[in-house]
Order: structure tokens, then sequence, then C-alpha cells
């Protein structure tokens, strides 16, 4: 999302996605060694059919990403909130120095106290330190039921006030936030059958039982914050309905301006700041005139922003990296992070200067 893999001052783009095979899963130990080209759907398919139980839980969304690509990325998405990031699902790395060393991190072993923490300095690293060819993975049962809930809100502040009440517990696995902008958009393009109000997208995982009384806890919990009508399902088909509309957030993003392109940013704030950053957000985007849907993983406190903008104005493109660079200003103030999945990139150079300083060089 932030020019990651442009090569901008010449050499080589590489491309591992033949490094495709699923090396060994160890279901007793909840663990998996792939190479840098599989792709979690891959992994997920060859673990229902062989029976494991288990899954891969880390889902960066509408992309079937390489595990490779989202390790070097730290890429995280829906479920972060209820299973973490690859930062913690990420148990060793084989990698590859700029010398040609081969490098080998971590072990299977669920903790350690040898030495540095390499995994995690390269997970994340872009690509800067070594080229990530193997990733050794921790995976998750599978959970025997599912619940999804969407639920709308008269205003931002009170789908986030009911965040945080559902975040002790009933804590989801997935909670997401769409704007009255985004909703508009998902209700075009998906026809996704809500009411273009700031709305909820929930997921509650475990026993048949758990995740009723959790779906009904939650009810409660929006009835209190003013949301409602609160809808919940443990069809299948009505959840997979449910997440494709707000994996298609994107595409619908770009439909509400036909012929524009999206210049997206994203910032992560603790969720107790979230409706003070979105509401300044909001604010910023008022001022500038151009259409901006607003989307994120509110449980973690990321939120997305799409910026439509005419790809022949110039003016336009530079009003929508302002913006992203206010954006990125608020979230600093309010004690977050310039990006919180996009990365840094070419695009975010300057806005990880201004979060972290000195340490940049270190």
């Amino acid at each position: 999302m932030e020019g990651g893999v442009v090569a901008v001052r010449g050499g080589l783009c590489l491309d591992l996605r033949r490094m495709d095979r699923i090396l060994e899963v160890n279901a007793a130990d909840m663990d998996a060694r792939v190479e840098a080209g599989v792709c979690r759907r891959q992994l997920n398919r060859h673990l229902e059919e062989t029976g494991t139980g288990l899954h891969f839980p880390v889902d960066p969304g509408a992309s079937d990403a390489t595990l490779g690509g989202m390790a070097a990325t730290r890429a995280s998405g829906t479920e972060a909130v209820g299973y973490g990031t690859m930062r913690e699902n990420v148990l060793g790395l084989t990698a590859v120095l700029a010398d040609g060393r081969v490098v080998r991190t971590g072990t299977r072993a669920r903790k350690s106290a040898a030495g540095y923490d390499l995994t995690r300095l390269l997970v994340g690293s872009e690509g800067t330190l070594a080229v990530i060819t193997e990733v050794g993975l921790r995976l998750a049962a599978a959970p025997p039921a599912l619940a999804a809930a969407v639920c709308p809100f008269p205003a931002v502040a009170a789908a986030v006030d009911c965040v945080l009440e559902l975040l002790p517990g009933p804590a989801p696995a997935r909670c997401e936030l769409l704007d009255e902008v985004q909703m508009e958009a998902v209700r075009r393009y998906s026809g996704l059958d809500s009411e273009p109000l700031p709305t909820l997208f929930l997921e509650f995982h475990g026993t048949a039982e758990r995740v009723e009384e959790a779906a009904r806890a939650a009810d409660r919990i929006a009835s209190r914050c003013g949301g409602g009508p609160f809808r919940w399902s443990t069809e299948r088909a009505g959840r997979e309905r449910l997440w494709q509309a707000r994996y298609d957030a994107y595409y619908a993003s770009l439909a509400l301006r036909p012929g524009s392109v999206g210049y997206v940013t994203d910032v992560c704030v603790p969720v107790s700041s979230l409706a003070e950053c979105i509401e300044r957000t909001r604010r910023e985007v008022a001022a500038c005139g151009l259409t901006a849907p607003l989307f994120g993983h509110v449980g973690d406190g990321n939120f997305h922003l799409v910026v439509l903008i005419d790809p022949g104005d110039p003016r336009e493109l530079d009003e929508a990296r302002g913006l992203g660079e206010r954006v990125v200003d608020h979230a600093l103030d309010l004690g977050g992070t310039c990006s919180g999945e996009h990365g840094i990139g070419l695009g975010k150079v300057d806005a990880l200067e201004r979060e972290c300083g000195d340490a940049v060089e270190v």
C-alpha cells in the first residue's frame, strides 16, 4: 500500500510465489512450516482437508496473501483482535542475508531466552534486512461454532463506546467499523441490506453455547450504547455474505466515484483514543472537500481512509497527500502510530521519522 516493492533506485524485485510447498504440519504442537510463497488460503485448505482441526487465523482481508509476504510486512487484519498479528503467530524464519548467508531464527519451542529475538526483528522489516524464504507458524484450533453480527449506530463515537465495552468480554474475534459513507458504498456495491449509518461488524468464535451467549451479551451492550437493531446469525452463508461485503469495501469505495483512484492511508491509536482520532479525521475530510470512506479494525484501534481522487488532477493528489499527513499527525498526537497495517515502504518514510526520531537510524 505504501510502495514497498518499487525499486526506485534500480535493483531486483523478487517473486517467491513458486516456493509454495507446505513443508510440515505438527498437529500435536499446533505449528507448521511453509515456504514463503504458500498462501494463507492454501494452508487453511490443507489443514481442513487433512482433518487437523486447526487453522491459521491471520486474515489480511480481500487478498490471498503469501505467508512470506505477510511475515515481511507484519500483516494483521480482521481477526487480529482475537488472534493477534503475524508478530504473535510467527515462531521462526529462514532468511537469506544480502551477502548470501542463510540464517534460521527461532525454533518450534513456544518460548526462548536464547539471545536477541531476531524473528521479531525480521517480521515487519519489509525486505530491508533479509529475504524470508521459510516461515514457522503458530496454528490455532478451528472454532467449532461462529456467530456473525451487524449493528448500526447513530454516530461513530457510540460505536466506539460499544467496542470499549465489548473488548473485555464478550471479546469478539473480529470487530470492524464502517462509517456511513462506507456503508452507503457497500449497500450499492454488495447489495448489503443495512442502513447507511456507522456500523459494527462482529464475529464470535467458540462453542455453540459460548457464541450464542456472546452474541446476546453484545446485543445488550450495543443497545446501551444506542445501537440497533442488532442482527446476528450462525448460518454460514449469511456470515460469508456479511464478510464479503466488508472485504469489498475498497472496491465499493471506488464505485462511489467512477474513474477515480483510491489514495489509501491508515493509522492506529489506543482504542480509547479512536473516537477522537476518527472525529478529527472526518473534520479534515470535510474541510478538504474530497469523498473519503472510512473503515477499520476498531478492536485494534486501526482504521483506513480511502480518499477518492481524479488521477488526472495533480491538485487532488496534493490534497490527498496533505490529508494523509494530517491524519498521521493526529494519530501521533494521540499516542498512536503512522501505520497499523500498510507499512512504511516509500510512502511513509517521513511519517516514520516523525514517529521514531533517532530510533530510525538505530
